[in-house]
């Protein structure tokens, strides 16, 4: 880990930018560590706080955007083929598969923050034949959001970066997941009524 932040201390934003965009397409990259690091280079001085905000933007809609292109082109052939390299596995696709059904274009937004997910949700989307604009629509904000969220960490957190880190991260995955929670039980609702209505 020590190695990989010095990289990134070095490479600055070319070394953030293509660690997102390719740890979002599925390399077996630490993220969030990266846009944390990233934030706390920012309270530093060492990195120019909106260059860098943007520069992990691009990188994060880069990565899925890469996602959802691989989906839409080769599907469960890329997977299947080459999945063992990057830790794509075909049981995990299928389990985001049966999020997506339930949650739909949410969890393009949400999915940035529930580990081992977001690596699959525009692949998944891709494959579906989600058209890009709504894939957009719900995918890019989420970036956003998600990039804000770890940069604004790692920025006030100074010093105690690492340490605290791993604290907070655990209870923003437990909040995630109950946030998924939550948006199935709408979906239920909703359907039930719906064919009731019916």
């Amino acid at each position: 880990m020590e190695t990989i932040l010095r990289w990134l201390a070095h490479y600055g934003y070319v070394g953030l930018f293509a660690s997102l965009v390719f740890g979002i397409a599925g390399l077996p990259i630490p993220d969030e560590t990266f846009l944390v690091f990233s934030g706390y280079l920012v309270s530093r001085g060492q990195l120019h706080p909106v260059l860098t905000w943007a520069t992990a933007f691009a990188g994060s809609v880069g990565g899925i955007t890469l996602s959802y292109m691989i989906g839409r082109t080769a599907g469960y052939g890329f997977v299947h083929r080459y999945g063992r390299y990057i830790h794509l596995k075909e049981s995990q696709l299928r389990k985001v598969e049966e999020w997506f059904e339930r949650i739909g274009h949410w969890l393009l937004t949400i999915g940035y923050f529930i580990p081992g997910v977001r690596h699959f949700t525009a692949l998944v989307a891709g494959m579906s034949g989600m058209p890009w604009k709504p894939f957009a629509k719900f995918a890019y904000p989420g970036a956003a959001l998600w990039v804000s969220s770890f940069l604004a960490l790692g920025y006030f957190l100074g010093d105690q970066w690492q340490a605290i880190f791993e604290t907070i991260h655990k209870y923003m995955v437990i909040a995630a997941l109950i946030l998924a929670a939550i948006a199935v039980a709408i979906w239920y609702v909703r359907s039930r009524k719906s064919a009731r209505n019916s």
